[in-house]
């Protein structure tokens, strides 16, 4: 036995939630056992701010020493938002109503710019609150869920990507805040029936047009400048073989741009107007920035850029560098806690999944990410080092439906291709004995999809495994699609399948109308206040399987929601299933 996995799990992390001028970095640790607010000086001072559970995101209020945080109780993900003046000892209620869902979208002088689904609890509208006087104007109601809303810089207009009815894609729209008609509230500037990856949005400087980051009529995401006056799109970097990812500096005159390399990030900074590439930014190991961690952040005067960066051996730490020389200081050091954490070598499974193992030995686990339109990314995972110290080869697949492999590839799982992914976890059983693994000793781990694809792979490919672990996962497509929030049916329909038409093909591709066939122990995990999926997915499969007499193990927390974040449940929860894991691959 190599490292504990209870001190794996205790080791804290840090996010970048925002910067301001004077490279102060507005920051979130987990040191004692949920995030908390700290600010970090530039020279990685720390200073707590009060207390407050839940927290998602963060923002400083620019010419202010005034904090807007998003926060949410129990895992329910229905963010509310608060003020914090920094040197008070209290946050100030600003949108406070626990029915509905407030996203922070931007903050600026005095206001803050947020998503909320309070008018009918599907539809997410854009709201300008003024922080003095509480006014608020509704600067969009025509229906979506939102993922990235930015005024312009004069706050005339509002460009806002929603969820389209294509799997994966959003509709790019321009509103007017003071249409002379309203025909001319909304122009489209993607058609809602486009394939296209639409986000990151920035505005230039002037407010004549936008860069975005989409991946319209190409098989990968690139840099694009989208000219209000000429509706003329202009590609600024792009790349044929991987996807990218752009940020506009708040001036407008550098482009911060990720290139995803097989799931590392490699950053580089270009000019604004051009895409002409000027320097790239080293970063300390072969890792990742981005989602699932927190997006770079810019300070308001475009000097700072403060990023949140993990590595295998890296747990999570916030890295500022200076744009004007790209000097990179860390302002934190997560990797010093612990000595013996592993590598992973990079490995196309048989010449066609890429995958991530760790570790070596004759038992392995498939971890597999959740999404389905995610990624597995070098970046640092307690439980892929917990278990690979318990003895066993970790592998962390990007099968079909991955993200960061083109339009194509994250495409070819959806709908009625559903069981076309599950087929591939039968590949790499298929590939594990040529890396010394005993193909009797193969055991399936995920969570939320992976979660799905884990209880698939049981049912409908039953022989090949000696264990599952199942963590806030879906046992039905149909009751998931039935009882998940109303604001996230549509979205999720959208990669599954819709509950009208395809029906049959949801009932097919459910493990829970395969339940009679799995034979493999299971370990159940889930929060009770999971908005997500439903903790009926949980029980409902826990009792079909242990009517069947298969050993199944089911744990609910009740102040949980689709994200452990208690570090005490942790402790509780995964040193058993590892444990449980271990005792069915000897």
């Amino acid at each position: 036995m190599g490292l504990d996995v209870k001190r794996l799990l205790e080791l804290h992390t840090w996010r970048a939630f925002d910067v301001d001028d004077e490279g102060r970095v507005l920051a979130g640790s987990d040191e004692t056992g949920r995030v908390q607010l700290v600010e970090l000086a530039p020279d990685g001072t720390a200073t707590p701010l009060p207390h407050l559970t839940g927290v998602s995101g963060a923002s400083y209020v620019k010419g202010e020493r005034a904090v807007v945080v998003e926060h949410d109780s129990g895992g329910n993900e229905r963010g509310q938002l608060s003020l914090l003046r920094v040197g008070e000892p209290e946050f100030e209620p600003v949108v406070h109503d626990e029915r509905y869902v407030h996203r922070l979208m931007g903050v600026r002088a005095g206001r803050i710019v947020y998503a909320t689904n309070r008018r009918n609890k599907v539809d997410f509208d854009i709201v300008v609150r003024n922080l003095y006087s509480g006014a608020e104007e509704v600067v969009y109601d025509g229906g979506g869920n939102q993922f990235d809303a930015k005024l312009s810089p004069d706050s005339r207009r509002l460009a806002t990507a929603i969820a389209s009815d294509q799997a994966n894609s959003m509709q790019l729209l321009l509103v007017d805040t003071m249409p002379e008609t309203d025909a001319d509230r909304v122009a489209e500037l993607t058609g809602a029936d486009e394939e296209t990856n639409v986000g990151k949005i920035g505005w230039l400087p002037d407010g004549s047009g936008l860069i975005v980051t989409s991946n319209r009529d190409r098989e990968f995401k690139a840099i694009a400048r989208y000219d209000l006056a000429t509706a003329r799109w202009t590609w600024l970097v792009a790349s044929d073989e991987h996807d990218l990812t752009g940020w506009l500096t708040p001036d407008g005159r550098k482009l911060l741009v990720m290139t995803n390399v097989d799931g590392v990030a490699r950053l580089t900074v270009h000019e604004g107007a051009t895409g002409r590439q000027l320097d790239e930014i080293p970063l300390p190991a072969d890792g990742w920035i981005s989602y699932p961690l927190m997006d770079p952040v810019f300070s308001p005067n475009s000097r700072f850029v403060a990023l949140t960066f993990s590595s295998p051996t890296i747990p999570m730490d916030v890295l500022l560098v200076d744009l004007e020389s790209t000097k990179v200081t860390p302002l934190t050091d997560t990797g010093s806690q612990l000595a013996g954490m592993v590598e992973p070598t990079h490995v196309r499974a048989n010449g066609q999944i890429p995958c991530f193992v760790y570790g070596s030995g004759d038992s392995a686990v498939l971890f597999l990410h959740g999404g389905p339109e995610g990624q597995s990314q070098r970046r640092f995972d307690p439980l892929v080092q917990g278990l690979v110290a318990a003895g066993h080869v970790v592998v962390v697949p990007n099968i079909r439906g991955s993200v960061g492999y083109g339009k194509t590839y994250y495409a070819a799982d959806d709908r009625r291709r559903r069981l076309d992914s599950v087929q591939d976890l039968a590949v790499l059983h298929d590939w594990l004995p040529s890396i010394g693994v005993d193909p009797a000793k193969v055991a399936l781990w995920g969570r939320s999809y992976g979660g799905y694809l884990v209880l698939a792979g049981l049912a409908f490919l039953p022989e090949r495994w000696a264990a599952g672990v199942d963590i806030v996962g879906i046992s039905s497509l149909v009751t998931f699609l039935e009882n998940t929030s109303p604001y996230r049916r549509r979205a999720r329909e959208r990669e599954y399948g819709w509950l009208d038409a395809d029906r049959d093909f949801l009932e097919e591709a459910s493990p829970m109308n395969k339940v009679d066939a799995i034979r493999a122990p299971l370990f159940v995990v889930h929060g009770a206040n999971d908005p997500r999926v439903s903790l009926s997915e949980a029980e409902q499969l826990a009792a079909a399987v242990r009517r069947n007499g298969v050993e199944c193990e089911l744990v609910v927390h009740a102040d949980e929601g689709h994200q452990m974040a208690n570090l005490d449940n942790k402790l509780a929860t995964y040193p058993r299933a590892i444990e449980f894991v271990s005792r069915l691959l000897a």
